[in-house]
């Protein structure tokens, strides 16, 4: 069983890794054995011992730049060998604590909210898999791990806010968000499909929200939603990235796989 789960060969790439769950991330796979190469937009502040880490290394990219995605590659490549992995994290969203028109009334959303959401959000996504997936492709190997949201499968509950609105405020989780992780699920689907015959697996990590210190108003109504009766723990989803990352889910792709606490099942 323990080979099964052996990430000691794998190499893989984490974008979006010095958010809270990108850092989370890193720290999971080298603790793991393997070599992670991350990629983020704004300066890592990946703690130190990871940074002084032989099988750790950091690059500067934007995942919406396919140029840059390209150079990413070919730096990978040459500093750590090439990737067998890809865990797409990298996305925008607007938290309980935003304001201003994102989070205003739906015939308020601006156009450049949007197209800004869905760009780093879809495309952010979809640059990663062409550029490292197609470099797994022509090493007929390799796993892709696409992370999306609950709000992908179902409808934002507008009513978890409502506290803000009683307080005087205007807040709705954004169309933008949702549109994004929905499109996700389909192009896991069909990236699934194309690379099947190439031993590449593609599959889709459905969440739900995940603790980071928000407000107690937010905590009390998101929990009383949640079945199991409190917001995920980045650890929480650790064993799912394990499983699909290594040889025990070479059977697997295509999948969506919802950690969400019972949200969906209401």
């Amino acid at each position: 069983m323990n080979d099964i789960f052996n990430l000691s060969k794998d190499i893989i790439v984490i974008t979006g890794a010095c958010g809270q769950m990108g850092v989370h991330y890193v720290n999971l796979f080298l603790s793991h054995g393997a070599k992670v190469f991350a990629l983020d937009l704004m300066d890592c502040f990946i703690e130190k011992d990871c940074i002084e880490n032989p099988d750790f290394l950091y690059y500067k990219c934007d995942v919406t730049n396919l140029q840059n995605l390209k150079l990413a590659l070919e730096f990978c490549k040459e500093n750590l060998g090439v990737p067998t992995a890809l865990i797409n994290n990298a996305a925008i969203d607007s938290p309980p604590s935003s304001s201003g028109m994102d989070t205003g009334y739906l015939s308020n959303y601006p156009k450049e909210s949007w197209e800004r959401v869905l760009n780093v959000n879809i495309s952010g996504t979809f640059y990663p898999c062409q550029i490292f997936g197609g470099e797994m492709e022509r090493n007929n190997y390799g796993t892709i791990i696409n992370i999306s949201s609950i709000y992908g499968l179902v409808s934002p509950d507008q009513s978890i806010y409502e506290y803000k609105r009683r307080n005087g405020g205007v807040f709705f989780k954004p169309i933008a968000y949702s549109a994004s992780k929905s499109a996700i699920m389909n192009l896991t689907r069909y990236l699934a499909v194309y690379w099947a015959k190439s031993n590449v697996r593609v599959n889709n990590l459905v969440l739900s929200g995940v603790f980071n210190n928000q407000d107690k108003e937010f905590l009390e109504s998101y929990n009383k939603r949640i079945p199991i009766g409190r917001m995920a723990s980045p650890k929480d989803f650790d064993g799912a990235l394990v499983f699909l990352v290594s040889r025990s889910s070479t059977y697997m792709t295509g999948t969506n796989l919802i950690i969400d606490g019972g949200w969906t099942s209401i």
